[in-house]
Formats: structure tokens, C-alpha cells, sequence
């Protein structure tokens, strides 16, 4: 979806409103996923010597728990808020996905704010206890290994690297 900032920051008068879905299947998320058309509601309000653009997205995130591996699926909804001068646009500091006409790519503004919205660690539950280092089932789970009192060889022979390092 494409927006004419640059007519709109002109020629603007009234307020400018549309809602829409994106979908962002295939988009590279950093270690989560969309899966689920994300809603998008976007407003540019012209003021005297401005707009203000307003972004609100709705979303649901999917990844694995960073303690447990656990499925976490996690509602994400914010709102952005934006004040542009005539001027910003033509700017080297503006950040916004601004094509060479002047019209802002709606979906590439909702997916860049969705990705720096979402927690960097997605956590099944805030008190996630993770993995027993023994046996590798969540501890959540009422894992029943008890170390041996001055076993410190990690009895999972994939943690046994991180051993040789400490050495």
C-alpha cells in the first residue's frame, strides 16, 4: 500500500484514514514469524505547518521459547506517531520508506516498526525455568534427575564443550 506523502504534505486538508491487511509469510523476521495477515491502520492529519502520520498494527508473532523451546505465540499491538515538516522528506535524515516519487510504502513502514516492536527474547511465560541441563526436558515439567553433589561433568554431552572453554 502506497501513500503520497509529499502531494499530501502540499495538497493535503483533510484527514487521510485506511485500514488494511499485509501479509508477511514470507518475511524475514529475526527469530520469530508471522503467520497471520497483520491488521494496519494508518492516519495523516494536516496541521499548519506539518502532518501527523499515525501508524497502529496488530499482530501475532510465533517462535520458540528462548529458555524451553516451548511454541510461544504473542499478541503484538502498538501505535507509532509521526510529526513531518514540508522539508523532512527532501532531508538525508529522514527514515522513513520514502520512494523517489514521494510516497510512503505503507507495508514496508508496518513490517519496519513490527520488527523493532517485538521483544528480542520471546519467552513462553515469565518465569520460564528452561531446560534441566540432564536430561533436557523443561523443568516446568517436574523434571526428577538429582546431580551427584560434586558431579561437575555435564551428564548432556552437548554442554561438555562449554566445559573444555571454562578450562
Amino acid at each position: 500500500m502506497q501513500f503520497d506523502l509529499k502531494q499530501f504534505l502540499h495538497n493535503g486538508r483533510e484527514p487521510w484514514r485506511q485500514s488494511f491487511t499485509v501479509d508477511f509469510g514470507g518475511a524475514d523476521f529475526p527469530g520469530y514469524s508471522v503467520d497471520e495477515p497483520v491488521s494496519v491502520e494508518f492516519a495523516a492529519y494536516p496541521g499548519e505547518a506539518d502532518v501527523e502520520l499515525v501508524l497502529k498494527v496488530e499482530s501475532q508473532v510465533c517462535a520458540s521459547c528462548a529458555r524451553c523451546l516451548a511454541p510461544v505465540r504473542q499478541p503484538v499491538c502498538f501505535e507509532r506517531r509521526w510529526l513531518i515538516r514540508p522539508s523532512d522528506p527532501d532531508s538525508e535524515e529522514f527514515e522513513l520508506p520514502l520512494a523517489e516519487n514521494g510516497a510512503l510504502d505503507l507495508d514496508e513502514l508496518a513490517y519496519q516498526e513490527l520488527v523493532l516492536e517485538v521483544e528480542p527474547v520471546l519467552l513462553c511465560s515469565p518465569d520460564c525455568q528452561g531446560l534441566c541441563p540432564v536430561c533436557g526436558q523443561p523443568k516446568a515439567a517436574g523434571c526428577a534427575c538429582q546431580r551427584q553433589a560434586g558431579d561437575d561433568a555435564p551428564a548432556d554431552a552437548r554442554l561438555s564443550i562449554l566445559k573444555q572453554l571454562l578450562q
